[in-house]
């Protein structure tokens, strides 16, 4: 195998159950130990004189054969983590193309495997000095990188940049970054002000010098932990944050105190408004009942005229009524009975001269009449 440059490549452990995955990996199994067998003899062909002529008992024991087996077969075949791919270095050469996860196969003593992380990995970079543009020197704790390298990129990847390829695009480019932002800014820039950008500007320029280059790492994320200082500052960046504190705590207190004040006008302003509409609805509410008692004395009013003027009219009416009445009573005829009537029963008797002048007079009076 190792003369033909082939890589014996069993992807799965379900192709290693199967009848002619068993096949397959015996074959190859073979050839390996053919190879070694002829391997052995040319040694022993070696150690030998050259004068000496071989017969049929110089072949090598079933034994040796057996042993070499039973070495070479767990050294040809290894295993593949899940989100993983195998690469493999033949003689020192970078072998093209790549195994998937599960049981595969190897010349062993000529061929290393590599396993290559395909899935999200996260790397740690730790202690990481920098100076700012003051000349302060700090130290980044960690800064974590949330990264993964696609599938198809990982040969050509690693035959650029080897199996430690994230040294270079990761470890060294984080520490240049750091050192890039450090130089450019103060420690107050550092250490309070620009302090939140750095995750985000850390990760456009790792993925753009990724982007650029065709590694196919793709950057997720960047954390960065907040960085040390030298505890002299340190001690004075704590007092300046206890006064802040202290200063916002009493602007806070002032507006807390304003608020109240805010709200005691309110609730002043909230209770003259109610007095002032109660004051109003008692004022409406009086009018409303002077306005009733007035409606109610016109009806009233109304009703004794009404009333009034029915009875006048009544009493007018019975009036010409016993006035056409009378008309149609005191005729000529009835008045002379009645005068009669009333003669007859007088109860003074007139005498002298003048009787009959009187009652001719009235006799004429009743003519005119």
């Amino acid at each position: 195998l190792a003369i033909k440059g082939v890589a014996v490549d069993v992807s799965t452990v379900t192709a290693l159950r199967s009848k002619e995955g068993l096949k397959h990996i015996w074959n190859q199994l073979f050839q390996a130990l053919k190879v070694a067998q002829a391997l052995i003899q040319v040694g022993k062909t070696r150690l030998e004189k050259p004068t000496q002529t071989r017969g049929k008992d110089d072949a090598i024991p079933p034994a040796i054969l057996i042993a070499v087996l039973s070495l070479m077969v767990p050294l040809s075949i290894h295993k593949i983590q899940e989100g993983h791919v195998g690469v493999y270095y033949r003689g020192g050469a970078l072998v093209s193309g790549y195994t998937e996860a599960g049981y595969n196969a190897m010349v062993p003593f000529v061929t290393n495997v590599y396993q290559m992380q395909i899935t999200i990995q996260t790397d740690e970079v730790i202690n990481i000095p920098c100076g700012t543009r003051g000349g302060v020197l700090v130290y980044f704790e960690k800064v974590e990188v949330v990264n993964r390298l696609a599938k198809d990129h990982v040969v050509d990847t690693v035959r650029s940049f080897g199996v430690h390829y994230d040294k270079i695009w990761i470890f060294d480019k984080i520490h240049h970054e750091i050192n890039q932002f450090c130089s450019q800014h103060s420690l107050q820039d550092v250490y309070i002000e620009k302090f939140d950008t750095v995750d985000d500007r850390i990760k456009e320029a790792l993925q753009k010098d990724c982007t650029e280059y065709d590694t196919g790492i793709e950057i997720i994320a960047v954390r960065v932990t907040k960085p040390k200082i030298p505890e002299v500052i340190r001690r004075n960046y704590e007092e300046m944050e206890a006064q802040k504190t202290q200063f916002m705590i009493a602007t806070e207190r002032q507006k807390v105190v304003e608020k109240e004040a805010q709200t005691e006008r309110a609730r002043a302003k909230i209770e003259a408004e109610k007095a002032a509409e109660v004051a109003y609805i008692r004022k409406q509410q009086d009018i409303m009942e002077q306005q009733a008692a007035q409606n109610i004395s016109s009806i009233k009013d109304q009703m004794h005229v009404a009333r009034e003027k029915a009875q006048a009219d009544a009493s007018a009416y019975r009036l010409k009524a016993e006035a056409d009445s009378n008309l149609a009573l005191l005729t000529p005829p009835y008045l002379e009975y009645v005068k009669a009537q009333a003669v007859a029963n007088a109860t003074k008797i007139y005498f002298g001269n003048s009787i009959p002048t009187m009652f001719g007079n009235m006799a004429f009076d009743d003519k005119k009449r």
